[in-house]
């Protein structure tokens, strides 16, 4: 299920593209006005990039409101929005056994003291090294993933993009490489799509373990890298499980001595 908000601008021809994925759209809003639009440039290396344009749109008073069904939903993944609106969304999931929740550099400068007050409700918290290093002000990423797993969470995911990805539990750590792609076109929602796969391999397992989750990342590294191969949803929309299991195998046959 999916919780949002989009304009009077948003056509019915797209709600179908999202509903061709099996995604349920009863806890998307409609508003009159203008869909959310964001727009950047990719510097050469395609890692860095400029902003050129945010448009809030309706998303500007947007205050999310789950349908009945969804608060019953087991697995909750709190999107990177502003985490008062994110608390909004928390307190209304009253079946969740596992909540994930990504942020972003602005909320960190911006809303440290709700965001602190969220993480501590949340099992997982995933974001990139540059945002661990802004939220806790320490450089080594092993320092900065204990004190993030001191604020609550039970895992921290650390994405570091092209070079994969980094999970602390316990004093456990498990790094996965990113699937190698051949052709980037586009990484805007890279990391959407990687948490996506992560809380869907577990929502599909039904249960939460320490194994579940490392293999999750797995899923969730072939998920993302198959997004960057187009614009938007193209190539997710040419896509299918077989395609997908096969990079995992692959990415798991990658990590074996």
């Amino acid at each position: 299920g999916a919780v949002g908000v989009v304009g009077d601008d948003f056509s019915a021809r797209f709600e179908k593209r999202w509903q061709a994925f099996g995604v349920d759209l009863q806890g998307v809003q409609k508003a009159a006005g203008k869909t959310f639009r964001w727009a950047c440039e990719y510097d050469s290396d395609m890692v860095e990039r400029t902003t050129l344009k945010t448009e809030l749109g309706v998303f500007e008073h947007f205050s999310p409101e789950l349908p009945e069904a969804y608060k019953r939903a087991p697995f909750v993944l709190l999107g990177n929005i502003q985490p008062k609106l994110q608390e909004h969304v928390l307190k209304q999931a009253v079946r969740a056994k596992f909540v994930a929740l990504d942020t972003m550099n602005l909320w960190i400068q911006t809303a440290r003291k709700d965001l602190l007050k969220v993480i501590r409700s949340v099992d997982l918290l995933t974001l990139n090294d540059g945002e661990a290093r802004l939220l806790t002000g320490k450089w080594n990423l092993c320092d900065c993933a204990a004190a993030i797993l001191r604020m609550g969470p039970t895992y921290v995911a650390i994405k570091k993009g092209e070079h994969g990805s980094m999970l602390f539990y316990g004093k456990e750590i498990f790094i996965v490489p990113s699937y190698p792609v051949r052709r980037l076109v586009d990484p805007t929602g890279a990391g959407d799509s990687y948490a996506g796969a992560f809380m869907g391999y577990l929502a599909r397992a039904g249960k939460v373990t320490d194994k579940l989750v490392r293999k999750s990342l797995f899923y969730a590294s072939a998920v993302a890298s198959i997004g960057v191969e187009g614009f938007s949803l193209e190539r997710f929309e040419k896509t299918n499980m077989t395609v997908i299991e096969q990079r995992v195998a692959e990415l798991t046959k990658m990590t074996k001595p």
